[in-house]
């Protein structure tokens, strides 16, 4: 079996309801793509059913909105149950669709700074382990991983590498619990994209790609070559899916830094990053485990 590449829906929409959700399935599945992220801002949003109905041949993985007010750490107790029951609604939400994995950073809310001296930083991964063990149940007792996502310098201070996350997570890695690893992130916090793959091995249990620029992936500045070898040699198996954003829509464009077209179309950002995945997977000896 291949390695399915995928697509967010936040290259299109934001936030994905049940309106918009099974035209736009549709769009991608015509495209070609073998799976797609899809990206619960808010509970409620769209529907288990609605998924189910519209997928077709799309796998699907879910994919969590940490906006401000969801917290696991350094946080009042009713934030943190909050931040715990939305989590537990993705949770619920992959099992019902199918999806093997939940995945964002799940720790503080994107954009959320703050200085740690050492020992203040083991304080805040003990509490993230603790608040996450009953989530990492639940999504064992579900067949769901959580995958926890690193984030650059300029969207967090407390997970930013995988060796930090890694540490961050220990015993929890393996028990409904693993590392979702971002190109972008990685370009910009790694001494070398291809060596955090290797270094999370058999913990990485999703992986989102995109250009250096946050456009489509290939043509740009990143060692493609490398992580692809990277992921051979771990043996990943999951999914090659694009996460970028439409510049179109307020509210997503700011969070995520979007401020320019990042390709004349959002169509075209798809199709050319479906067509360099193709070709990479293909040159790949990994691609077809």
């Amino acid at each position: 079996m291949q390695r399915l590449i995928g697509v967010n829906t936040w290259v299109w929409e934001s936030p994905l309801t049940d309106a918009n959700l099974p035209p736009l399935l549709a769009r991608i599945a015509d495209m070609g793509f073998d799976a797609v992220e899809l990206p619960l801002e808010n509970v409620g949003d769209f529907s288990a059913g609605t998924v189910r109905d519209a997928l077709g041949g799309l796998r699907p993985w879910i994919v969590g909105a940490m906006a401000p007010g969801r917290e696991l750490v350094l946080a009042d107790d009713a934030v943190v149950l909050h931040t715990q029951r939305y989590l537990s609604a993705c949770i619920e939400l992959a099992h019902d669709v199918g999806a093997p994995a939940v995945c964002g950073p799940f720790y503080a809310h994107t954009g959320r700074l703050w200085r740690m001296d050492a020992a203040q930083r083991e304080q805040a991964y003990g509490q993230l382990r603790r608040n996450l063990a009953p989530l990492a149940a639940e999504a064992e007792a579900a067949g769901v991983v959580l995958g926890i996502e690193p984030l650059n310098r300029y969207e967090t201070s407390l997970l930013n590498t995988t060796a930090q996350a890694l540490d961050a997570l220990g015993p929890l890695l393996g028990h409904g619990v693993g590392l979702a690893l971002d190109t972008y992130h990685l370009g910009i916090e790694e001494r070398s994209s291809a060596g955090a793959v290797r270094a999370a091995g058999e913990h990485l249990v999703h992986l989102q790609v995109c250009g250096n620029d946050r456009g489509a992936p290939g043509g740009d500045q990143t060692d493609w070559p490398g992580i692809f070898a990277a992921l051979d040699a771990v043996g990943y198996t999951g999914a090659l899916n694009i996460e970028s954003f439409t510049a179109l829509n307020a509210s997503i464009a700011t969070a995520a830094s979007i401020w320019r077209p990042l390709a004349p179309t959002q169509d075209q950002l798809a199709e050319q990053g479906l067509a360099f995945l193709r070709s990479a997977r293909d040159r790949s000896p990994g691609g077809t485990p």
